[in-house]
């Protein structure tokens, strides 16, 4: 497996939030989205860590950050909270990389903040009222989320997980013990569910306007093989931001970190070193 570094905390919002860092160069924010964590990066280190000073958050509810259950995990909550990570680690600008859930994270956060940011990259983003898909929008009613919490085990996450991996060879015992692992603990499934409930499409609608006035170069890549969010998704993003470029890739599905991190890095590299800040590395 490739390495990461180890893992560093900051307190955030009065919770401690788990991050790595690895790399040298511009700063690179990496956010994940719903059912993953850092973890998620690990096979774009080695191809942008010589290049890019690579961070990688754990988003509050996640992987090894606190997981409270008396705050929300929305979007715009999770957009506030990264601004102040960002703060805290010194960052007056930075390249912003967002999948999933945490492409939506990046869009509340690139329109309150676009000073901030040098580029931004959108990997099969959520947005708009695209979603939420199946079965995260299950897991919103009541009923359905305690079946949900008594009948998840690691043999009905792995479908998830299958599913969204085109190269199914990639479904490793290993693969599936990192997603797994929040999950190990009751307070982790718990936090899952909490925050599926938290998702609220409207928070993205709301944004809508201000994405058609956004002046950040933004790059949005589609996994065509992705069967949780539809091509509209990307290719309204295409054109409603100004001047933003979609990359598709055919055999990549919606975790195209693991099907296809080789081409990813090329892509994501390609528009970092377009809009680079000039910073000493």
């Amino acid at each position: 497996m490739e390495t990461m570094e180890q893992l560093q905390e900051c307190v955030v919002a009065g919770h401690e939030m788990a991050y790595r860092r690895q790399g040298r160069g511009e700063p690179v924010v990496l956010l994940h989205g719903i059912t993953t964590y850092s973890f998620i990066w690990r096979r774009l280190v080695p191809l942008l860590g010589d290049s890019y000073d690579l961070i990688m958050p754990d988003l509050l509810g996640c992987g090894d950050s606190a997981m409270p259950f008396n705050t929300d995990y929305s979007i715009k909550t999770h957009a506030r909270l990264i601004r102040e990570f960002v703060d805290q680690l010194g960052l007056d600008r930075f390249h912003l990389v967002g999948h999933d859930v945490g492409g939506g994270v990046a869009q509340v956060y690139a329109v309150n903040n676009p000073e901030t940011l040098a580029s931004l990259t959108l990997i099969n983003t959520v947005a708009y009222d695209f979603w939420p898909v199946q079965p995260i929008i299950a897991m919103r009613t009541p009923i359905l989320r305690q079946m949900a919490m008594a009948t998840l085990d690691l043999g009905a996450f792995r479908i998830i997980v299958r599913r969204g991996i085109h190269r199914k060879d990639r479904v490793t015992d290993e693969l599936m013990s990192l997603f797994w692992y929040p999950m190990k603990r009751d307070r982790g499934r718990k936090a899952f569910l909490h925050f599926a409930r938290s998702l609220n499409n409207e928070h993205l609608l709301e944004i809508s306007d201000q994405l058609r006035n956004l002046e950040v170069p933004t790059l949005v890549v589609r996994g065509d093989a992705d069967p949780y969010l539809c091509a509209e998704i990307a290719e309204k993003l295409q054109r409603e931001i100004p001047g933003a470029r979609l990359e598709r890739i055919a055999d990549g599905s919606h975790f195209i970190q693991e099907d296809q991190p080789e081409r990813l890095a090329e892509v994501i590299g390609a528009h970092l070193r377009d809009h680079l800040m000039g910073l000493d590395s």
